[in-house]
């Protein structure tokens, strides 16, 4: 019986990870868990199209599966670099701090080509493993404990965040973005700074979250001059990252703005409606559902529209619940994919806009909950079996 008493109290003295180092390994163990899911689709269910390029030198079912699309050209800015290709389609338009990341670990493991893709991957997920105790901070800044859980398990399991797991900048900047609002309002103003910053130079549209971030540091800093002065820093500092990239662009092509006109020539054209889009698909939906949907890419642009209708509607409810700055994220989030004329990219777009599930986090109803899980994992797993196996849906 003593025995068996002093080993309950070795047991209570045995150390504890932190929650947060607990909640960053599960993160892990869920992106391999979703490898698996991808690989299993990939070789029970045919390839729909060839896309000229594999992580290994043939073809690998479980490497290919997270290396699609975008995958190819981030992959060769970290082998080879940037090239400017005057009046023509140019790597330009990829932001620099993902692949910059791909490069550093490309060379580490060997410089193989194989080896910049698996450094993509391991950059990938540790960025969400890294991100995903940060959301769950954040949270607590304005729910309880479960509420906080819930809203982290969305995040990762938001019909589009299976980019978080591919070679894509997705999880790098969701990381960047909610490490960044949180440290505002954490005040914590270096931090702050160096997350905007890298937010700015790893996705061209995050120098659209500034004004949220300026937002948001205003209300955070006490009201004091010397805290709003760290604040305005904090946030005018996020501008290195595009700034330095703009410098780069000056250098090679003698245009600072030329990832913005090598956008332009990929068929993006921001500054349109950012609505029509979303009512024609709608329309379509209401008044030919079964005639749109068997056209080539209507499935694909239903799936992507259907991700920003989602996030406009649950605009108004994230201003009331959480506050402007909050709303500031979500609308100027999705505010120029919205105007470009295209629908591809707006399932990523939205997928790092965390005010939505910490929205439907911190709703009450547990039933409610589970419903809203298992509706988003069913999306989730049809998003990343057809992106493993080549379906437009990027």
């Amino acid at each position: 019986h003593d025995w068996a008493m002093d080993g309950a109290h070795l047991s209570d003295r045995r150390p504890r990870l932190p929650f947060e180092a607990r909640l960053f390994l599960i993160a892990v163990v869920f992106r391999v868990v979703v490898a698996m899911v991808g690989f299993l689709g990939n070789v029970t269910i045919p390839v729909y199209q060839e896309q000229g390029f594999s992580v290994f030198a043939t073809p690998n079912p479980f490497w290919d599966s997270m290396a699609r699309y975008d995958s190819g050209w981030y992959y060769g800015i970290a082998s080879q670099g940037y090239a400017f290709v005057e009046g023509g389609r140019s790597n330009l338009a990829f932001f620099p701090f993902y692949p910059s990341l791909m490069a550093i670990g490309g060379q580490l493991l060997g410089g193989a080509q194989e080896h910049y893709y698996l450094a993509g991957i391991a950059v990938s997920w540790l960025a969400f493993a890294a991100a995903m105790p940060l959301l769950y901070r954040l949270a607590l800044l304005d729910m309880p404990r479960e509420s906080a859980l819930r809203a982290t398990t969305l995040a990762a399991v938001f019909p589009s965040a299976y980019f978080f797991g591919m070679v894509y900048s997705e999880s790098l900047f969701f990381l960047a973005l909610v490490g960044a609002v949180l440290a505002l309002r954490t005040r914590h103003w270096p931090l702050a700074l160096l997350a905007g910053a890298a937010m700015t130079a790893t996705r061209v549209n995050g120098v659209m979250f500034v004004p949220a971030l300026a937002w948001i540091a205003w209300w955070s800093a006490e009201p004091r001059w010397r805290d709003r002065g760290w604040a305005a820093a904090a946030v005018g500092g996020s501008l290195l990252g595009i700034g330095a990239y703009c410098v780069f662009n000056q250098q090679i092509s003698g245009n600072p703005f030329e990832w913005y006109d090598s956008i332009t020539r990929w068929g993006y054209h921001p500054g349109g409606n950012p609505v029509g889009g979303l009512y024609a698909i709608g329309y379509a939906l209401v008044t030919r559902p079964m005639d749109f949907l068997t056209e080539k890419m209507a499935p694909y642009d239903t799936l992507n529209a259907l991700a920003a209708m989602f996030a406009l509607a649950a605009a108004p409810f994230i201003w009331r619940r959480f506050g402007f700055g909050y709303l500031l994220i979500v609308l100027l989030g999705i505010a120029l994919p919205l105007s470009s004329g295209q629908y591809e990219g707006l399932g990523r777009y939205c997928a790092v806009l965390f005010p939505i599930p910490l929205l439907i986090g911190g709703t009450e109803g547990e039933t409610r909950h589970s419903w809203l899980i298992a509706f988003s994992v069913l999306f989730f797993t049809l998003g990343l079996v057809l992106f493993s196996n080549v379906h437009p849906l990027f």
